[in-house]
């Protein structure tokens, strides 16, 4: 299958030649850039923190709430901008004891203050909402809220709104850029037959007999992404366990449906090896402070910090499939893995731009990799990671456009897995190889970032320039092409298929024999000693390979 693929992507760039990194451009529309740009209304003033409330009503499929958004004023200006999208709305806001004066266009609310915002100062205002949420159609790639039914009738309902926006379902700042220093309160109101899990640990819960609720008080002390936060609300059993990590103990809770609760003690003894893995790889578990949390939902999963969601039926593999198609698929829950993956590289590490969303979902998919190779030894693990290209389209580059809340291409999963493979070859050490990773999660801690500083970072940290590689793997469509011919005891290589200036050293085995070769779009020459009799180019390189007669 890999064969055919590659031969296909010969054919495309023979006759194409090197290919420009144009998008297929959508029409933006003004919401577009309301939702996926830092307005003047945004930039002004930096998150500290949210305290959310909302109350649940399945029968109804009604949410109704607030959010106290505390905030730090950067530069002085009278107009806030609030995100709830339709058919969500707005009720009231107010800021000490005064109802303020709002107007609405489309998903975003702007709020005109009436106390004097003075740089450097503390202020909050409380939004009050309510609406029906719009449900999700399919969960978690198109979210929402899922109103869903356990097997015993029961409802069972989670949110999942990543790309969507956390405004679909509560009033927020919604960009990736600015995230609540301190955290948030969830407070989650629900019928009392029922349980409510949200993000960090459980402070309290309350009983309203009047109205037949309980309502569930969660905090988060770290800062968080808005789309990870979460509502869970389900007939849950609880079960834990300590993990004694790097910075310490850190508690694994698992809330599942009591009917799956034998299953789950099963199949979540992965959580220990998982965490054993990427605190390994990856550093310290990011959110010591929160606890981590596998909760079980009506869809597949979803990263949500602190409060990773599941829904993998409680197999390994990724719904019993194996995506790498190696066998080494099979060995995980692919959920249990790859959600959890991303508490480093989301979670902790997030992109200021969704457009960069490479940074969540390449360090993520190839953390799979990583986990087969911690458990496994490194050769399964390449092993996997090559067995994932099959899943790779070249359709449109992997960086989307900036600005409009615009992913890139999917194959931000396994085209970059399979970049940072490219790379770690490159690299030739893997003592580095660690450190980076290590590295890297130590210093954008809790923060989020652009592409350039991550590509910044590989490079200095690396000590090679990456620049060009990132150009090729990120901004184009297509993979380089090695094209070679043989005559006698020579061997030529060149890169065809690239953009200019592309250089990428490659180990060529030539008659069993390793070579280390710096390839460029131009001609250069391989000398041996014995007439040339085998070629082969390391496969963990992704690249294509076409012989020239």
């Amino acid at each position: 299958m890999i064969r055919k693929i590659i031969t296909l992507f010969i054919i495309q760039m023979m006759s194409l030649g090197a290919v420009s990194a144009q998008h297929h451009h959508k029409h933006y529309t003004e919401q577009d850039t309301l939702r996926g740009s830092i307005t003047k209304e945004r930039v002004w003033w930096d998150l500290q923190h949210y305290t959310l409330a909302v109350e649940v009503i399945p029968s109804e499929k009604f949410i109704k709430g607030s959010n106290t958004v505390a905030y730090k004023v950067l530069e002085q200006n009278q107009i806030m901008q609030i995100d709830l999208q339709e058919p969500m709305n707005i009720t009231k806001v107010v800021q000490a004891e005064k109802e303020l004066d709002f107007k609405r266009n489309g998903n975003a609310f702007f709020i005109t203050l009436e106390k004097k915002q003075k740089k450097g100062t503390l202020d909050s205002v409380t939004v009050y909402y309510e609406g029906h949420p719009r449900e999700a159609v399919r969960a978690p790639w198109d979210g929402g809220f899922t109103w869903g039914k356990d097997s015993e009738g029961k409802d069972f309902i989670a949110t999942s709104c990543q790309g969507l926006g956390a405004s679909v379902w509560w009033p927020n700042k919604d960009h990736m850029y600015d995230e609540p220093d301190h955290g948030i309160r969830i407070s989650v109101e629900v019928p009392q037959d029922l349980m409510d899990v949200s993000n960090g640990r459980l402070i309290g819960v309350d009983k309203n007999k009047k109205k037949k609720t309980k309502t569930y008080h969660w905090e988060v002390v770290n800062p968080i992404n808005n789309y990870g936060v979460n509502v869970n609300i389900g007939n849950y059993t609880h079960f834990g366990e300590k993990y004694e990590g790097e910075k310490g103990e850190l508690s694994l809770d698992y809330y599942v449906l009591k009917q799956n609760l034998k299953k789950a003690k099963a199949q979540f003894v992965q959580t220990k090896e998982m965490m054993e893995a990427f605190e390994h790889w990856f550093g310290p578990y990011p959110f010591y402070e929160d606890g981590f949390k596998l909760v079980e939902v009506p869809y597949l999963g979803m990263e949500h910090q602190s409060s990773v969601t599941y829904g993998n039926k409680y197999q390994n593999g990724y719904l019993g499939r194996d995506l790498s198609h190696t066998g080494w698929g099979l060995k995980f829950d692919f959920i249990i893995i790859h959600e959890a993956g991303h508490e480093w590289f989301a979670n902790n590490i997030t992109n200021v731009d969704i457009a960069d969303m490479w940074i969540h979902e390449s360090f993520t998919a190839y953390s799979e990799s990583l986990f087969v190779e911690y458990h496994y030894g490194k050769d399964a693990g390449t092993e996997y990671v090559r067995g994932t290209r099959m899943n790779i389209s070249n359709d449109i580059p992997v960086i989307g456009d900036y600005d409009v809340n615009a992913e890139g291409s999917g194959d931000m999963y396994y085209k970059g897995s399979n970049m940072l493979n490219t790379i770690r070859q490159i690299v030739n050490n893997d003592e580095m190889w660690l450190g980076m990773l290590r590295g890297m999660n130590k210093t954008f801690y809790h923060q989020t970032v652009t592409t350039k500083q991550i590509e910044d970072f590989m490079s200095k940290d690396l000590k090679v320039d990456l620049s060009k590689v990132f150009d090729q793997y990120l901004r184009e469509k297509y993979i380089p092409i090695l094209e070679y011919k043989v005559i006698d005891n020579q061997v030529m290589v060149r890169f065809t298929s690239c953009i200019d200036e592309f250089e990428m050293p490659v180990d060529l085995i030539i008659n069993n024999e390793n070579n280390r070769v710096t390839v460029t779009n131009q001609w250069s020459t391989i000398e041996t000693k014995q007439k040339v009799s085998s070629v082969e180019i390391d496969k963990n390189f992704y690249i294509g390979v076409a012989k020239i007669q």
